[in-house]
């Protein structure tokens, strides 16, 4: 057998083979992929907004709880900021003892952007000395007048209750919103 025999032979396979494609057709192309499934993402942590919601909510929860200068457990009873740290710790928020600590902690909010489970700093009984001395939860919303829970020393009420700023001694004594929770 030549060369010349084997070149002829291969050629007339590969022109047989081109001859049959004609005749099937094209080659059909590959099936397509199927899209690929949506997946479920994990459950978002919880937004800090609902944080501070609980953090309010406790807060509430403890209305009635007596007064307790330096107090800072439902057990014995609260002052003003043992209150305030007590709510924000038990969500695993560290708020320090103390109106002149917790005045810078966080960060300043305007008054009129106050909401549910920020701080809100006064100062003493005594308007005129302007450093802290008294703080309380924000449980009003953004635009309605501003409400708060604290623990009151007054002789006449004293203990965990609501109060509102607007025509009231506190709006005299007002010194500042803090946002602890984003």
């Amino acid at each position: 057998m030549t060369l010349r025999s084997i070149w002829m032979g291969a050629g007339a396979l590969l022109a047989g083979a081109l001859a049959v494609g004609r005749l099937v057709g094209p080659t059909p192309a590959p099936p397509a992929r199927p899209l690929a499934r949506a997946v479920a993402l994990p459950p978002r942590p919880a937004p800090r907004p609902a944080l501070a919601d609980s953090v309010v909510a406790l807060g509430l929860r403890l209305l009635g709880t007596n007064y307790c200068y330096a107090g800072t457990t439902p057990a014995t009873g609260f002052d003003c900021s043992g209150f305030v740290m007590y709510c924000f710790e038990r969500y695993g928020i560290k708020v320090p003892h103390g109106s002149d600590n917790q005045m810078h902690t966080g960060r300043a909010v305007p008054r009129a952007e106050a909401r549910p489970g920020d701080i809100v700093i006064f100062t003493g009984t005594d308007p005129k000395r302007r450093s802290p001395g008294h703080a309380g939860i924000v449980v009003s919303q953004p635009g309605e007048p501003l409400r708060f829970v604290h623990s009151s020393s007054t002789r006449k009420n004293p203990g965990v209750r609501i109060s509102q700023v607007n025509s009231t001694r506190y709006e005299e004594r007002f010194l500042g919103v803090r946002r602890v929770v984003e």
